[in-house]
């Protein structure tokens, strides 16, 4: 799945560089949307009591990107566990790729107001899955 990114003045460090962190954020972003285009949008789920934690993210950082570019970020999903998924991002501009990442997150309840880890159900599987062939 593809999702675009602007990149505002705001997003860069005194150098005139994106900064760091901005990648995670549009990772997250990415991830969002992903969960929007296959049905199951975030807010949404929160709602059913259902939550998708970051446990671990990683992101390599290839070139510099400046202020006022569009970036595409390619999202996919690298692999599906019973409770658990990995969705991986790159970033490209003008077909070049500029930083690369991750993000493993748990499928969570949190019906009893406490986060527990539960198994991420078949219909979201399916559709994830669907998604990761098409990629």
């Amino acid at each position: 799945m593809e999702h675009k990114v602007k990149v505002y003045w705001g997003d860069t460090d005194a150098a005139g560089i994106v900064y760091y962190p901005n990648f995670y954020k549009w990772m997250d972003e990415a991830t969002h949307e992903f969960f929007t285009a296959i049905g199951h949008p975030t807010d949404i789920l929160f709602q059913e009591n259902i939550a998708i934690p970051l446990v671990e993210t990683h992101c390599n950082f290839h070139q510099p990107v400046l202020y006022n570019v569009e970036l595409t970020v390619q999202s996919e999903i690298a692999f599906i566990k019973e409770k658990a998924f990995k969705i991986t991002h790159q970033f490209y501009y003008d077909d070049q790729l500029v930083a690369e990442g991750y993000e493993v997150r748990v499928w969570t309840s949190t019906a009893d107001g406490l986060i527990k880890g539960a198994k991420i159900p078949e219909q979201v599987k399916s559709k994830l899955q669907l998604k990761e062939q098409i990629q």
